[in-house]
Parts: structure tokens; C-alpha cells; sequence
């Protein structure tokens, strides 16, 4: 089956063609392509992006539909690891991300806010742990009562992310390549490339988890893995108002306006065969992910879709974003180690702004000269 978000009626993507050759060309037309193209494109630079199928149809139209401040590690975890300066500058980044995604996604994106829940003691300090460090430094956070309903007696502990959201991640993405379209960005669809093949003075590579041997220097910075993903028919109430996850985020789920039920993970069922670039699903997790959903539900609803995208991680868990060390005229933005709906949009933009000449500071965060050699 494929993926319930892009099954969405969409319009074609607005056709463009640049009158003379472009000046930074893109590859991979999700979030983070669009986002830069958007950039570049809207202070005149002639944009040309090339996507191998059609837009979002990667990992921007294949996720959960998570939109998450933050990172892969929790925030406390980020300040022993990063420092206290650069883990506020990264949460504060994605916090203007999300406020970019609610200026840009109309109604693709709804600011629901989240909740991260613990399912034993060890996970619950680990959350209790996280509250003072982001209450300390100032963000907004929630210690809430144990969840009823579905969830009563399940779990020790739960967290609120009153910025968090929920995301159509399909139209977004196709919402942001109308945006670059009207702004002046070309954008091809089924356009597959090599590097080789580019003409324009600037690269930018923006495919995450997809495009194994594109850049051979990147692939053992970024290891593409699999998130599966199900959704069932309407349910008769809405159990879930905002997205949910647990167990260090390996299980996480919510509910769309019209109650369809989106849940997947379970990655760890089986870690190694889930570090793979192959778009498929099977029987281990699934089983797992339809057990769940009786467990939740007291029964089994339809499943109407099942699906799996690609996504990149990479050894620290942050992503990609600058020139390949040694070779400036190629920019990456990618390996957001499950956490691209929001990274992919600000790193687009800083990747974007930054080759208009106006650098950001948060570039240093991701800089590939950490882990590309």
C-alpha cells in the first residue's frame, strides 16, 4: 500500500522554466529542497531543483506527520553533549521552525502541541530529567497527570511540548513547492541526476536518507534507515488530540481531524534489516504495530494504508548542513536522524541564506566537517 498522505488530491506543481541557466541547482524535491529553493529564489537567484519522482514523494511524504522541536537527543542530553549555549541555539532554531511551518502550511499543519511518555521508571526520571532542564532554561514544558482513556495504566510518566504540531506532511511539502514555484524556482519532477551531470556554480544535495552513491564521500556519514508507518479507517471518537510518543520514541502515533488512526515505529523489532534504502514493509513490525493497535483500541480497526520511508541518520544524531569539506561548490542539508519535519525547513533556509551570503551562526552546529573526512 501506499502511503495514506500522498494518496491526497493535489494539484500538478506550478510549471516554471528559468530563461537562462541556473545558478544553484537542488537535488531532492521534499521539505528541505523546497525550503531552500524557496530561499534562494525569492532574493532572485535562479533556482532549478531536480527530483527523482515527484515532490514529497521521499521521506517529506512518508513520515509519521511528527512536528517536533528539537532533535533526535532530548534537550538535556543536548546540553551535556553540545554544551548549554549550543543546545538553547538548536531548540530555539526549531522553535522558529515551527513558527515558519505554521506562517507557510496553512492548513496542512496544526499546532497541537505533543507528549512524550515514559513506560517505566527508568524512562520516567529520564523525562523528569528533561522538564528541569528545559524549565530551567526557560522553554515552555508541561508535567502532566498520568494519560487516561486508551493510555491508563500504560505509562509512568508524560511530558508536554505545548509548541509542538501535527502535520499533513504531503501537502506541506507540496504547499512549499508552490511556494518556490511562485517565487521563481524551477522544479523538475522525475529528474534523476548525478552529480556530474549539474551545470550551476552551487549544489545543493537535500535527499536525507535517499541517494545512496550520489555523493560517495556521504555514505558513511548518513546510513538511510526505515520507519513504518500505518493508518486505519476513521475511528468512531478522537482518543488522541495530539501527537504521542514513547519508549525513546520508537513507538509514536495521532489521530488526523478525521480520526484515522497514524501510528509506526517499532524499529528496534528488528535494527539491522531497518537500516536499509528499500521503501517496503514487513510482517515483524507490522505485527507489532496491529498489536499495538488492539492493545490501544480493544479491537482491531481496518488498516487502509501501510507504507515506509526513507529516512538519514547520522553518528550524532544531528544532521548535515554546509559545503562537502574540500568542495564548496556542493552544499548538503540531510541526515536529521528521524526529526526532519522541522529540521528539514530551517536547515533548507539556512543552506539557502548562507549561499546568498548571509550565514547563520546555527550552521556551525551541523557543520559535515565533523563526520565527513
Amino acid at each position: 500500500m501506499s502511503s495514506y498522505w500522498l494518496e491526497e488530491p493535489a494539484s500538478p506543481v506550478p510549471r516554471r522554466t528559468l530563461d537562462r541557466p541556473p545558478e544553484v541547482e537542488i537535488v531532492g524535491g521534499g521539505v528541505t529542497g523546497c525550503a531552500c529553493a524557496l530561499a534562494l529564489a525569492g532574493h532572485g537567484t535562479r533556482v532549478r531543483i531536480h527530483e527523482a519522482r515527484t515532490v514529497g514523494s521521499g521521506a517529506s511524504g512518508r513520515n509519521g506527520g511528527f512536528a517536533l522541536r528539537g532533535g533526535a537527543m532530548p534537550y538535556d542530553a543536548g546540553v551535556q553533549v553540545l554544551g548549554p549555549e549550543s543546545a538553547r541555539a538548536l531548540w530555539r532554531l526549531t522553535e522558529r521552525g515551527l513558527d515558519r511551518i505554521e506562517e507557510l502550511a496553512g492548513d496542512a499543519f496544526r499546532r497541537t502541541g505533543s507528549v512524550r511518555l515514559a513506560v517505566d521508571d527508568a524512562e520516567a526520571l529520564e523525562l523528569r530529567t528533561e522538564f528541569d532542564a528545559l524549565a530551567g532554561d526557560g522553554f515552555a514544558v508541561e508535567w502532566e497527570n498520568l494519560p487516561e482513556g486508551p493510555l491508563a495504566g500504560r505509562y509512568r510518566a508524560a511530558l508536554g511540548h505545548p509548541p509542538d504540531g501535527a502535520l499533513q506532511p504531503a501537502r506541506w511539502a507540496r504547499r512549499l513547492a508552490a511556494l518556490a514555484a511562485e517565487a521563481g524556482a524551477e522544479i523538475r519532477e522525475l529528474s534523476r541526476v548525478a552529480i556530474a551531470d549539474l551545470e550551476a556554480e552551487r549544489i545543493v544535495v537535500a535527499t536525507d536518507g535517499y541517494g545512496s552513491g550520489l555523493l560517495p564521500v556521504l555514505d558513511g556519514a548518513v546510513r538511510p534507515a526505515r520507519g513504518q508507518v500505518v493508518a486505519t479507517e476513521p475511528l468512531p471518537e478522537l482518543y488522541f488530540p495530539r501527537p504521542h510518543y514513547a519508549r525513546h520514541g520508537f513507538d509514536y502515533w495521532q489521530q488526523t481531524p478525521e480520526r484515522r488512526l497514524v501510528i509506526g515505529g517499532w524499529r528496534d523489532t528488528s535494527f539491522e534489516t531497518e537500516f536499509t534504502d528499500e521503501e517496503a514493509t514487513t510482517p515483524a513490525i507490522q505485527e507489532r504495530i496491529d498489536g499495538f493497535i488492539r492493545e490501544l483500541l480493544g479491537r482491531q480497526p481496518r488498516i487502509t494504508h501501510r507504507w515506509s520511508g526513507i529516512f538519514g541518520v547520522s553518528a550524532d544524531g544531528l544532521p548535515l548542513v554546509g559545503p562537502v569539506p574540500g568542495n564548496d561548490r556542493v552544499w548538503l542539508a540531510r541526515g536529521y536522524s528521524g526529526h526532519g519535519n522541522v529540521l528539514a525547513v530551517v536547515c533548507g533556509e539556512l543552506v539557502g541564506e548562507a549561499i546568498l551570503g548571509r550565514p547563520a551562526a546555527e550552521l556551525e552546529l551541523f557543520d559535515p566537517q565533523r563526520l565527513v573526512r
